[in-house]
């Protein structure tokens, strides 16, 4: 069997930042990772499929809507994948931080935070997703676009 690329990356050396992940054709995978692996400190459920919600939300309702093809959380609790159609870096970036502080304004409900729309909406807190958005725009405030390579540690 093939390695797939996201195993090929040394998850010792990450930080909570915005990696890209691979390149597709026209798609490109960011990592969006909110969390250093390994370290215990993980997302719970609540928190990863709210911010799911509202990230997901937000961003297919922005400038970029109809180029956003995925996002969803990694399973191991560290962060995010965000698929995007014709991907411009700095674009990206921008509305990472962007959704990021419309999920810190919002008031009200989740978004899909009904039996109707979701498998597990009593699995949802607006709390948890603004407290995942305050830590990980903290982290990625000041991102640039060369820095969207993952680290590689000293071998």
């Amino acid at each position: 069997m093939n390695r797939i690329a996201s195993f090929s990356v040394d998850h010792d050396y990450i930080v909570p930042g915005i990696y890209l992940s691979r390149i597709d054709g026209d798609v490109t995978t960011y990592d969006l990772r909110t969390r250093k692996p390994n370290t215990g400190d993980l997302m719970d459920n609540a928190a990863m499929h709210s911010m799911e919600h509202m990230f997901a939300t937000f961003a297919r309702n922005s400038s970029m809507g109809d180029r956003i093809i995925y996002f969803g959380p990694m399973g191991c609790q560290t962060g995010f994948y965000l698929l995007v159609r014709n991907a411009v870096h700095a674009e990206v970036l921008e509305l990472v931080r962007t959704v990021l502080g419309q999920i810190l304004d919002h008031e009200g409900e989740v978004f899909g935070a009904s039996r109707k729309e979701c498998g597990n909406y009593i699995n949802l807190s607006l709390g948890k997703a603004k407290a995942e958005a305050k830590r990980y725009l903290e982290a990625v405030s000041g991102w640039t676009e060369d820095m969207l390579v993952y680290p590689e540690g000293d071998e």
